[in-house]
């Protein structure tokens, strides 16, 4: 049986390089991306106007930036599921 995938149903930028995400189950929250700043690709992120750009994909269903950068739903959703702990 194969695994359900997980997918993100709409995202909103936030300030400090934090963004809301919800997931196609109800489950939703922000996640800290600032870590990632000017690392690699995420070099294009150092232009705030680009990071405020972010989007859902509609072909992989995960967040993703001018087609040149997306992130891992599966990893975004632990990390939501994180912070909801705390």
């Amino acid at each position: 049986m194969e695994p359900k995938r997980t997918k993100i149903v709409a995202c909103e930028p936030r300030s400090n390089y934090h963004v809301w995400i919800r997931f196609d189950d109800g489950l939703e929250g922000e996640v800290d991306l600032s870590h990632l700043v000017g690392k690699g690709v995420f070099d294009a992120w150092k232009s705030v106007e680009f990071f405020n750009q972010v989007r859902v994909d509609p072909k992989t269903d995960t967040i993703t930036w001018d087609d040149d950068i997306d992130l891992d739903a599966y990893v975004l959703r632990e990390k939501v599921k994180k912070t909801q702990k705390q």
